[in-house]
C-alpha cells in the first residue's frame, strides 16, 4: 500500500531482537513488504534497548536508511527492562551503576533520532536493599512517585537534550491507569517535563486476560491522558496479545481512533507478522495469548481479505495480523473526518487517586459516555463523582458550590461512604445529606422506579444498604427484597441543586445484570444534559461529539435493537455510511403529556458500530 490515511497516521514498534535482526536486509525486506501490502505505514520506531539487547550502530544505521528510502519515518524507542520475562523486571533506580545505564542509553538514542518514545516500563518495582533503604518512612507510591519524576529529569531528559538539541521524548503510559501511583508512573508531574505522552490503548479480553479491562477503557484512557496533556498526546497503542476474537484486536484499533488519537503505534514488528491464515475461523484452542484465532462475531473475513483468498476459498501463508488491521483502518478512515471532538459526563478523578477501581470504565460499558478530567469541572451541569474524588480534601466545599449554583452532582456510593463525618462541621458531605453507606448488603433481583413500574434481573445484584431520613431525600430506583426496599438511585436536593447518590453493586460486573429500565433511568439522570442519550441493555456504548454526530458501539454476539433519546425538534438522525435517515418517535409522560424528547430506534450488528448525525 502506498500513501497514507486521511485522517491518522500509522507507525509500527520494533522491539531491540527485531531492530537487531535487520542487519539482515533480506529479512527486512520480505517481512516489511507483507506489512505493507496491507498498511500504509508512515513511521517505524527502532528500539535500541530491551532486557539488555541493544542493536549496534551499524545495524541501526542500516535500518534508518531501508526505511527512509521507502518513504517512512523512524524514531526511537526505549525499554528500560532488565528481564521483562521476570514479572517485567526494571532497572533499580536507587543503584547507581543503573543510573548510570539508564543515562547512557537515553544518550545513545537521542544521538540517532530526533523523536525518541519510552515503552511503557518506565517505572520500578524493585524493592531491593537499597530502595528499601531509600524509602525510609514513606510508602510505596510517594518514594517511588518522586524517584521516577526525578529519574525523568535527571537520566533521561537532560542527557538526551545535551546529546541533541532537537530531540522530542515521548513517555508512553500502558492501559492501568488507575494504579500508576503504586509504581512511580507520575501523571502529574511527569506530562509537563516529556515533550509528549502516548497513550496505552490495549484492553485485550475482558474476561481472559489478566486485567480484565473493559472494552470502553480503550477511547476512555486517550481522553483521560488527553485531558492532562492538551495537544500533546501523541497518540494510541495496540497490541494483539491476549484476545480470544479477532474482533477484540479490531476494536481496541477504531476506539483508539474514534478517540480521535492523530497516530496509532501497531505493537511490535514481530507480532504484526502472525499468519492467521494457518486457524482460519478454528476456535481459540491452544491457549497462547500471544496469537489470535481467526474466529470472529461481527468482523468481516471475506471482506478484510478478498484480496488474497483463492478460488477454493483458501487465504495464503502471508494473510498476516497486518491484514486484520489494514481492514480495519480503512473502514474508520471513512467516518473519522465527520466526526468532531469527543465529549461526555465530566468526571474528575484527582492526581495519584484510587478506590472504586476503574468503575469509570464500567459505567462506560453499561452506555453512560464519560469525560474523565484531572481538574474538577466546575461549570458542568452535571458531574460524576466516584471514590477517587475523596483524594482531593476540598470536594465536599466543591460540590457545595455546584449545588448552591443550581448544578447537578452525581456521587457513587463507595465515595459517600469515604466522605461520611469526615470534615469540619459545615464542611462534611452530611451537611448536604444525613443518609448513611452502610456495612449491611442486600442481594437484589427486583427494581421499583416510581410507584408501580418494577424491572427484574435475572440473576441477584449484591448492593450496600443505604439509610436515609424520610422526606429528607427521596428515592428514585429502589431495589427490592420481599418486603423492604433498598436505595439504588437517591436523590437529595441542596442549594437549588440536586445531590444524586448512585448505588455501586460490590461487583462492578453486576452493572452488566441491571434490567435496560433501571439503566434507562440511570442514563436520565447522569447522562441526561448531553443532546442525545441511550436505552436498552448493557454492553452498548454511546460515543458523543461536539458536532452533532455520535456512534452506537454493541459489544453484544448477537444483533441489538437500542433507543436514541434526541430533542423532539431534531426529528431524528441519519446514518453518516448508509445516509439512510431514521425518524423518532415523540415521548409522553404519565399525565400524556410531549415530553420534548423523542426516541429513534436502531440496529446494531454483533460487535459493531454505526455512525450518526443529528436530524432527519
Amino acid at each position: 500500500m502506498t500513501g497514507s490515511y486521511r485522517n491518522f497516521t500509522v507507525a509500527i514498534y520494533a522491539r531491540a531482537y527485531e531492530v537487531t535482526q535487520m542487519a539482515d536486509l533480506d529479512w527486512l525486506r520480505t517481512r516489511f513488504d507483507v506489512m505493507q501490502r496491507w498498511i500504509k505505514v508512515d513511521k517505524v520506531y527502532l528500539e535500541t534497548h530491551r532486557d539488555g539487547v541493544m542493536p549496534d550502530e551499524a545495524g541501526l544505521l542500516q535500518a534508518k536508511a531501508f526505511f527512509a528510502d521507502r518513504g517512512v519515518r523512524t524514531s526511537g524507542g526505549i525499554t528500560y527492562t532488565i528481564n521483562e520475562r521476570n514479572r517485567f523486571e526494571t532497572f533499580c533506580y536507587s543503584r547507581p551503576e543503573h543510573r548510570q545505564k539508564v543515562r547512557e542509553i537515553a544518550e545513545f538514542t537521542a544521538r540517532h533520532f530526533d523523536e525518541v518514545i519510552l515503552d511503557d516500563f518506565f517505572f520500578t518495582n524493585c524493592k531491593c536493599p537499597a530502595c528499601i533503604e531509600a524509602k525510609g518512612e514513606r510508602s510505596w507510591s510517594d518514594y517511588r512517585l518522586a524517584l521516577m519524576t526525578g529519574a525523568a529529569q535527571e537520566l533521561v531528559l537532560e542527557p538526551a537534550r545535551a546529546v541533541n538539541p532537537n530531540v522530542e521524548v515521548v513517555i508512553k503510559y500502558p492501559n492501568w491507569y488507575d494504579h500508576f501511583q503504586g509504581c512511580g508512573f507520575n501523571l502529574e508531574t511527569q506530562p509537563p517535563l516529556f515533550d509528549r505522552v502516548y497513550t496505552g490503548t490495549e484492553t485485550r479480553d475482558p474476561v481472559f486476560g489478566m486485567q480484565h479491562i473493559q472494552p470502553y477503557e480503550g477511547y476512555l484512557i486517550f481522553r483521560y491522558f488527553d485531558a492532562i496533556k492538551p495537544g500533546g498526546n501523541g497518540g494510541g497503542w495496540v497490541d494483539p496479545f491476549g484476545s480470544m476474537l479477532l474482533d477484540r484486536y479490531a476494536e481496541q484499533l477504531w476506539l483508539t481512533l474514534l478517540a480521535k488519537a492523530p497516530e496509532i503505534t501497531l505493537f511490535d514488528f514481530r507480532s504484526v507478522q502472525q499468519s492467521i491464515a494457518a486457524r482460519q475461523r478454528a476456535p481459540w484452542q491452544d491457549g497462547r495469548s500471544e496469537q489470535l484465532p481467526r474466529l470472529g462475531i461481527g468482523f468481516d473475513f471475506d471482506a478484510a481479505l478478498a484480496p488474497v483468498i483463492a478460488p477454493d476459498g483458501t487465504w495464503p501463508e502471508e494473510t498476516t495480523i497486518a491484514a486484520a488491521a489494514g481492514y480495519t483502518f480503512d473502514q474508520v478512515d471513512t467516518i473519522l473526518g465527520e466526526l468532531g471532538t469527543p465529549v461526555g459526563v465530566p468526571s474528575y478523578k484527582p492526581f495519584h487517586s484510587d478506590g472504586e477501581d476503574f468503575l469509570h470504565n464500567y459505567l462506560g460499558m453499561v452506555g453512560i459516555p464519560i469525560d474523565l478530567r484531572p481538574d474538577f469541572p466546575a461549570d458542568a451541569p452535571t458531574v460524576l463523582l466516584t471514590q477517587h474524588a475523596a483524594a482531593d480534601p476540598a470536594i465536599v466545599d466543591k460540590i457545595m458550590a455546584n449545588l448552591r449554583a443550581g448544578k447537578n452532582v452525581v456521587v457513587t456510593s463507595g465515595l459517600f461512604r469515604a466522605l461520611q463525618g469526615r470534615g469540619a462541621p459545615g464542611h462534611r458531605i452530611d451537611d448536604i445529606v444525613e443518609l448513611e453507606v452502610t456495612d449491611q448488603k442486600a442481594s437484589v433481583k427486583d427494581f421499583l422506579i416510581g410507584w408501580f413500574q418494577v424491572y427484574h434481573a435475572e440473576t441477584g445484584v449484591l448492593i450496600p444498604h443505604v439509610r436515609y431520613y424520610t422526606n429528607d431525600s427521596w428515592e428514585l430506583i429502589s431495589g427490592m427484597t420481599q418486603t423492604t426496599g433498598h436505595p439504588m438511585l437517591q436523590d437529595a436536593d441542596y442549594g437549588g441543586g440536586h445531590l444524586f447518590l448512585l448505588t455501586i453493586p460490590d461487583n462492578f460486573d453486576d452493572l452488566n445484570q441491571l434490567p435496560a429500565g433501571v439503566l434507562d433511568r440511570i442514563r436520565q439522570v447522569v447522562a441526561g444534559d448531553l443532546y442525545v442519550r441511550l436505552t436498552g441493555p448493557s454492553q452498548v456504548m454511546l460515543f458523543v461529539y461536539d458536532n452533532d454526530t455520535l456512534i452506537v458501539e454493541s459489544f453484544l454476539p448477537e444483533p441489538v435493537t437500542v433507543g436514541l433519546v434526541i430533542d423532539a425538534a431534531a426529528g431524528g438522525v441519519r446514518d453518516v455510511v448508509t445516509g439512510e435517515a431514521l425518524a423518532g418517535r415523540e415521548t409522553h409522560d404519565w399525565r400524556n403529556q410531549p415530553t420534548g424528547e423523542a426516541v429513534v430506534e436502531v440496529e446494531i450488528a454483533p460487535r459493531a458500530y454505526r455512525v450518526f448525525r443529528l436530524g432527519a
